[in-house]
């Protein structure tokens, strides 16, 4: 399956690594970063057809860079925080807020996030991703994947350049509001994913759906 990242690796020198008495959180000194930091992808660079960055490349990436990982306790209550914001930022926007252990998932139904058959998204729609980005600034010690999904109507290949295209632009947006590009993979799914019955209006308008899958940033 064809997979679209943003981000990109950086050449970094580790030199001592620090952990934080009052969160437990590992971080690496700030002298250790040097031009690691200024190495990382502007907003919008780095968006690699193709390719993929598993969890572990874009973790060891990010507390190379300086972001402390999260550990032990400290991993739920920072992601219970970071639930509680997006449910008071996501209240009445049509946007549903669940909890998969530690994974938060954000479901945007296409229907309030782009019109039918496109990929851009709607300006009435701006604000809600500003709130999302909002969020995302504060909690940065999480890795974001967005996800594209379809219904079955139409080609398989329609579908599939369908989903990626409006998953990167939900990236490319968040991005754009100062979210570390590093932080994302972005995978478009097509059809393959459904959630609900093809079959029915109301399952097909189910499947039509951008997720954003939100977990912590961990040593493991």
């Amino acid at each position: 399956m064809r997979k679209i990242i943003i981000g990109s690796i950086a050449a970094l020198t580790l030199t001592a690594c620090t952990t934080d008495p009052y969160t437990g959180q590992q971080k690496v000194s700030r002298t250790a970063i040097g031009a690691g930091a200024g190495a990382a992808v502007g907003a919008l660079g780095g968006l690699i057809v193709g390719k993929t960055t598993n969890a572990s490349t874009r973790k060891s990436v990010l507390i190379g860079a300086g972001i402390g990982a999260l550990t032990g306790g400290g991993v739920g209550l920072y992601q219970d925080r970071q639930e509680a914001k997006l449910r008071e930022e996501l209240a009445n926007t049509g946007v549903s807020v669940t909890r998969q252990g530690d994974v938060i998932i954000l479901n945007m139904p296409s229907n309030i996030t782009f019109a039918t058959d496109q990929a851009d998204i709607r300006s009435e729609f701006f604000r809600t991703l500003n709130s999302v980005a909002l969020v995302l600034k504060e909690f940065d010690q999480s890795l974001v994947n967005v996800y594209g999904h379809t219904d079955s109507d139409g080609s398989d290949s329609y579908n599939q350049q369908l989903s990626e295209r409006r998953a990167v632009n939900v990236a490319q947006y968040l991005v754009q509001q100062g979210t570390d590009s590093r932080r994302y993979q972005v995978i478009g799914y097509g059809e393959a994913q459904p959630i609900a019955s093809n079959a029915t209006e109301e399952g097909k308008a189910r499947n039509r759906r951008v997720e954003i899958q939100i977990a912590p940033l961990t040593q493991s």
